[in-house]
């Protein structure tokens, strides 16, 4: 039983992991999706997240990407209080730090360690706020709580688990092998209370028969005294529901005759704006990774948002990749650069303030007649309107830094609401630009872009993706012992069953 939600004690049970990537997000989304449909108000929460994959709520604020999947499987808007705390990595040892949706700061990893348990009201404020309305709340940790050298000040597992007296469960992925010694081994690094404070475990993403790790399971109880809830068969489409990390872009997707090529580069952000065209069955999406060139046969090379343009723009440079644009550019291939990438295909970036680091100005690809000045005050809006080429509306948001002009944002590549002109397009057609993050989404922008390449969409974008969670749920519920899992977070039989 959990945290206050005016005035009440609430139903709530946390996901941990053994580690990350476990699937504990997806898990989480199902459950949110299974409760839903039993007739709960439910609603998910993670109390730090780091990705920079992320979504924009109704309010302008900023949260975790799997977050705002997980309200999708509670049929909810996405809020900041879902996801309070967002780390949004910039370098490899520094990171924007997001709280409540609004940007904090940027600070070192150690100046973090050192400030995260300041966070801790502001965390455990926007859980109460959150559950407020709930019957059941779900609540998502991060990485494991086995890290017990990152315990101090600890506000992502055991740390909120405690300030908020929440039961956990843990997650464990057997795909990955060595499945009983990651949950035995991290019984054996907890604290006592800790180990207290789990009240059970299940298996994830097992191949073959569930039925033949029986013995598995009974060992791992006998040795943690753990309840097991369960083994979850794989889930195959999961592959196609949003990923948060960058580690899952990987190779090439789909056999489609459009062939859409993106250069994965060092900071990519907000890569959800790809997620349509994984689906999409006349698109062939290939992710090309560091060392690899950019392919000869590409239809579209689209350049995607990033965390710190110019730091990617010099990456890209490093990969040789601005030598194979030329080249798809003069064959007459099109490009498309969505944020970041719209900033790094301009002539110029600059950085005055030192925002993204020394203050300077770089040059940029050179395809669109454009100029970007980065700037410290940053957009996070929702967006609509019109795309100028098709006619065909648009929606999306905008979470950037950064003010672009020039010539050629003359010929904007969207009119926004209040006839707020976006982007750009160059003078041959071939190469545009756009600040707007997940325009894909949109079935009918999708259909006339793709029209343009002589491709039909034949996909129904929100709605498969529905379907999945739905199916997702309905996994979940044949592989858990959900009477179990509610008991533990505090509820009662009739919510488990919904009767």
């Amino acid at each position: 039983m959990s945290a206050v939600g005016n005035g009440r004690r609430v139903p709530a049970v946390m996901v941990q992991g053994t580690g990350s990537n476990v699937g504990k997000s997806l898990i989480v989304a199902g459950l949110c999706r299974l409760f839903a449909n039993r007739g709960l108000a439910v609603r998910p929460f993670k109390p730090q997240n780091m990705s920079n994959n992320a979504a924009v709520t109704g309010d302008g604020g900023e949260i975790g990407r799997a977050q705002a999947l997980q309200a999708m499987g509670c049929r909810v808007a996405p809020s900041v209080h879902m996801n309070p705390v967002l780390l949004k990595p910039e370098t490899d040892t520094g990171a924007q730090v997001i709280v409540q949706g609004k940007r904090y700061g940027t600070l070192r990893a150690r100046e973090y360690g050192k400030q995260k348990a300041l966070l801790l009201p502001k965390v455990i404020e926007s859980y109460s706020i959150n559950s407020a309305e709930a019957d059941l709340v779900i609540v998502e940790g991060a990485g494991s709580p086995a890290e017990i050298n990152l315990r101090a000040g600890d506000i992502a597992n055991m740390g909120f688990a405690g300030a908020a007296d929440l039961p956990v469960i843990l997650c464990a992925d057997i795909d990955r092998g060595g499945v009983i010694a990651s949950v035995v081994g991290t019984h054996a690094v907890l604290e006592p209370e800790e180990r207290q404070r789990i009240r059970g475990f299940f298996i994830n993403r097992f191949r073959g028969d569930p039925g033949l790790f029986q013995d598995g399971l009974r060992e791992i109880e006998a040795r943690t005294r753990w309840q097991g809830l369960g083994v979850v068969p794989w889930f195959a489409d999961a592959a196609k529901l949003p990923a948060e990390d960058a580690l899952d872009l990987a190779g090439g997707l789909g056999d489609g005759d459009m062939k859409i090529v993106v250069p994965v580069i060092s900071r990519i952000a907000n890569f959800d704006d790809l997620d349509p065209f994984r689906l999409e069955p006349g698109v062939t999406l290939e992710l090309i990774q560091p060392g690899t060139p950019l392919p000869g046969d590409a239809d579209l090379v689209l350049l995607p948002g990033s965390k710190s343009t110019i730091g990617d723009l010099k990456f890209f440079q490093s990969q040789g990749w601005d030598i194979d644009l030329k080249a798809h550019h003069r064959r007459g291939g099109h490009i498309l650069g969505i944020c970041g990438g719209y900033q790094m295909l301009g002539r110029t970036i600059s950085d005055p303030d030192g925002v993204e680091g020394p203050p300077g100005t770089v040059e940029g690809l050179g395809y669109l007649d454009v100029e970007t000045v980065l700037t410290s005050q940053k957009s996070t809006v929702a967006a609509s309107g019109t795309h100028v080429a098709s006619g065909a509306p648009v929606s999306g948001y905008e979470i950037h830094v950064g003010r672009t002009q020039g010539p050629d944002s003359g010929s904007p590549m969207m009119l926004l609401a209040g006839a707020r002109p976006d982007g750009a397009v160059s003078t041959d057609g071939q190469v545009s630009g756009t600040y707007v993050h997940g325009l894909f989404t949109g079935d009918a922008f999708r259909a006339a872009y793709l029209d343009a390449f002589g491709t039909r969409s034949q996909l129904t974008y929100d709605r498969d993706i529905d379907r999945i969670l739905e199916d997702l749920a309905e996994h979940l519920a044949k592989s858990l012992d959900i009477d179990a899992l509610l008991q533990i977070a505090g509820g009662s039989r009739e919510h488990a069953f919904g009767v």
